[in-house]
């Protein structure tokens, strides 16, 4: 593969001269993948029988801690606008979604719903939910939806719904939990501590733990001795005393406010960053599998129809042949009597002389078998009961042709075609492009060399 491969910064830089990014471009257009009206693998995959959800075109990163714990401000901060308020005071009572746009605007809870369809269950909160949108691109703000939680607190403060039940089922569907510490007395509230156990024990590769506005914890000596009290407190519940915590100590940087304090706010950019990169990753394998799981359901969908028509096939000469045993039946009976009650002039008249010579060769041969002796021998009611069973095993076999062997239903020409076109789309053409988008994403980070092999 020729061309310079350039670092990822530099293939990121590149595109966003045009607007978007690498890592966003991409994840637009495998969800456009999804997602096209006739051609996208989720119509294709409801065709035979499969059910996909369209993977996300941005990582969904929730912010949760004790109030006043610096969550807005750190929002503010990332996007470099002025967009959630901050304070003291518990400013947010409910949850916000902070997300990229065409132009900035605030939605209410319906609206937000309507944005945001995954969280329907969220319905009879809705008046508790907002959405502010931005058109900020700093940082990676482009790929990320911030959700800004209720600050946390304990004693008599009461919620106007059941907070804690609703941050749990948010960290089930959220990338990215990030859980800000701060030092000025809250930090050890009992509710945030016993929500993070709650959400460590099926999301702890999610959780990441910062000690905000460290500029406040007064000197070095300080911040120490809270986070060891947070760490300490931390360890103390049965499913987080394993585990090894790194907590940065992070601030909102303030020109004129100097600190001699260690900021490590990027280490969140960080988090955010490496997020991205792995949805992206994820997002690329999940279409891969997508497209094989497809393939299959197509292939064995055609491999039945053919086995279903051999099937059909069978069973309609099987149908066949019993539905001419059982009209054969009462019509060699019929022919019997007639020719047997018939005067030879007037089989003479009907068949001619030489025909009628040679059935009568016929039927004397046939009178000569055991069965037509047996028959001779009987009685005329012992005869009517022979016939009458006759015929009803004549319909008994008609039933059983009719009946047993029923087909399968097939594919129709048109959409057999169909099926096979569907396929070699999946395979020549979003395979392809699935193929140039890993490329097009291996390229930000290695060398020619590597990308030859």
């Amino acid at each position: 593969m020729s061309g310079k491969v350039k670092g990822r910064s530099a293939a990121n830089a590149d595109s966003m001269a045009g607007g978007v990014s690498c890592d966003e471009r991409i994840l637009r257009e495998i969800h456009q993948l999804y997602t096209e009206a006739d051609s996208g693998l989720i119509p294709v995959a409801e065709s035979v029988g499969l059910k996909l959800l369209p993977p996300r075109k941005k990582i969904t990163v929730m912010l949760m801690g004790n109030h006043s714990a610096g969550k807005s401000s750190f929002i503010n901060w990332y996007v470099e606008e002025h967009i959630q308020r901050t304070g003291v005071a518990i400013e947010t009572q409910g949850f916000s979604f902070v997300t990229n746009g065409r132009k900035r605007e605030s939605l209410t809870g319906n609206a937000t719903l309507h944005l945001y369809p995954h969280f329907k269950p969220l319905q009879e909160f809705k008046e508790y939910l907002s959405t502010e949108i931005c058109t900020s691109r700093q940082k990676r703000f482009s790929l990320v939806t911030f959700v800004d939680s209720p600050g946390l607190v304990d004693g008599d403060m009461k919620y106007p719904f059941d907070v804690d039940d609703v941050i749990l089922w948010l960290g089930d569907l959220c990338d990215l939990i990030l859980v800000f510490f701060d030092p000025m007395g809250q930090a050890l509230c009992k509710r945030t501590l016993n929500i993070v156990e709650s959400l460590n024990e099926k999301h702890g590769d999610r959780l990441h733990f910062y000690l905000s506005k460290a500029d406040e914890a007064g000197g070095e000596s300080d911040r120490q001795r809270v986070m060891m009290q947070i760490v300490q407190e931390l360890c103390k519940r049965p499913g987080l005393n394993t585990c090894g915590f790194d907590m940065p100590t992070i601030y909102i940087p303030n020109p004129n406010k100097p600190c001699r304090c260690v900021n490590q706010i990027e280490e969140v950019c960080r988090a955010i960053e490496k997020t991205i990169n792995q949805t992206v990753q994820n997002t690329l394998n999940s279409l891969e599998k997508d497209c094989e799981l497809i393939s299959e359901a197509i292939t064995n969908k055609l491999i039945n129809d053919r086995q279903n028509s051999l099937e059909n096939r069978r069973a309609r000469c099987q149908s066949c042949f019993l539905s001419l045993l059982g009209f054969c039946i009462p019509l060699a009976l019929l022919a019997l009597l007639v020719l047997g009650t018939c005067s030879k002039e007037l089989l003479d008249m009907a068949l001619g002389q030489q025909c009628r010579e040679a059935l009568s060769l016929y039927l004397v041969s046939i009178h000569q078998t055991p069965v037509v002796k047996i028959f001779d021998s009987l009685s005329g009611e012992q005869r009517l009961y022979w016939c009458s069973g006759l015929v009803l095993l004549s319909f008994l076999l008609l039933i059983v042709a009719r009946f047993a062997f029923r087909t399968r239903l097939t594919l129709t020409g048109k959409q057999k075609r169909q099926l096979q076109e569907k396929l070699e789309y999946i395979q020549e053409v979003v395979k392809a492009k699935k193929k140039n988008l890993y490329e097009e994403y291996l390229r930000q980070s290695v060398s020619d060399h590597d990308m030859d092999m």
